[in-house]
């Protein structure tokens, strides 16, 4: 199994980000609110119903590599709501 080498952070999302953007188009249309969890080094995804279910399917599909998640057609993958008290 192939490890992914070592990136720092920043370039890690400027490359996830970059190449969502290419695929966003085609994402948006066919995927608005699934989540896409992005091989960096190849530029592959997977899309899942939620960051879990793109997990399982990114570790599946793309063995010993790091993603990045995005939620298809939103700025964030998930929304910090405050509870009722």
């Amino acid at each position: 199994m192939e490890q992914t080498k070592y990136i720092d952070k920043d370039e890690f999302v400027e490359r996830g980000k970059r190449i969502y953007k290419r695929l966003k188009p085609k994402l948006e249309r066919d995927f608005k609110g699934k989540v896409i969890a992005i091989e960096i080094e190849s530029g592959d995804y997977v899309v899942g119903e939620d960051e879990l279910d793109a997990a399982i399917k990114a570790k599946k599909k793309f063995p010993g590599k790091i993603f990045d998640f995005i939620r298809i057609g939103y700025e964030v993958v998930h929304k910090l709501r405050k509870g009722k008290e």
